[in-house]
């Protein structure tokens, strides 16, 4: 690639991941179309997509670790229960029919975005719930499922966890989106890059403009989330899981 192609790359990842760690996920949306755009074949775009964001979770980190540490048992809950299920949408990934997926998992995302702005008292406030051993054993199978679609179809599976985290365990949009900029950008993609990293291919020559742009999107974004009051990440979420499902649907 030529010095502009990086240029691209790095304006591309950092926009992407900018709105994706003010929202809570989607930066797929922008930066996997992009790869594959340019040329990469899906496989190889979502490898390496994959390593990307984990710079988002390590930029959002830095900025979100400021400000006080997260709960650890939820933290647990969340690594023990979607590490797994990355690992098996990821070796499962070359076996399911793509495009159905993306439609299926389009109109789930898009519902997402409905359900939220039909709720308009969701997530403006910290009501924890659901912290018996039923209610951790429920959220923890859901986290498994979202995290197969994590390791498989990487587009919009933040806003899952996001949303999940908000309407079981109780809690408001800001503090669900640092747990899942944290867990799933830096530990379920990191997982689901070395599984298909080890599976597949890495484009390893395209990884610096992309690192560094999810590096500096994701310390920005969480910087403005932080900053934001809990009605415009809402408001942001929900513009963002109805153009994320939309652009699964339509392809």
């Amino acid at each position: 690639m030529n010095g502009l192609e990086h240029g691209v790359l790095f304006l591309v990842s950092l926009v992407a991941n900018l709105f994706s760690a003010f929202s809570g996920g989607g930066a797929g949306l922008i930066q996997l179309p992009v790869l594959i755009f340019l040329g990469l074949p899906f496989a190889v775009a979502l490898a390496t997509h994959k390593v990307a964001s984990v710079a988002l979770g390590i930029g959002a980190t830095v900025r979100h670790l400021r400000e006080g540490a997260l709960e650890r048992h939820l933290v647990r809950h969340i690594l023990a229960f979607g590490l797994p299920g990355v690992i098996v949408g990821a070796n499962v990934i070359l076996t399911v029919p793509e495009r159905s997926a993306e439609v299926a998992l389009g109109l789930l995302t898009a519902g997402l975005g409905i359900y939220s702005w039909l709720n308009p008292g969701l997530g403006q406030a910290v009501r924890p719930r659901n912290r018996d051993r039923r209610g951790f054993l429920i959220g923890g199978l859901v986290l498994f499922g979202i995290g197969a679609l994590n390791g498989s179809l990487t587009s919009g599976t933040g806003l899952f966890v996001t949303l999940w985290l908000v309407r079981w365990f109780g809690l408001d949009y800001r503090r669900a989106i640092a747990y899942t900029l944290i867990l799933v950008g830096l530990f379920w993609n990191g997982a689901g890059a070395l599984t298909l990293g080890i599976l597949g291919e890495i484009r390893w020559s395209w990884l610096p403009a992309l690192l560094l742009g999810s590096l500096l999107g994701g310390y920005l974004g969480a910087h403005l989330a932080i900053k934001s009051g809990n009605r415009w990440i809402k408001r942001a979420f929900e513009i963002i899981t109805l153009l994320v499902g939309l652009k699964l649907i339509i392809g």
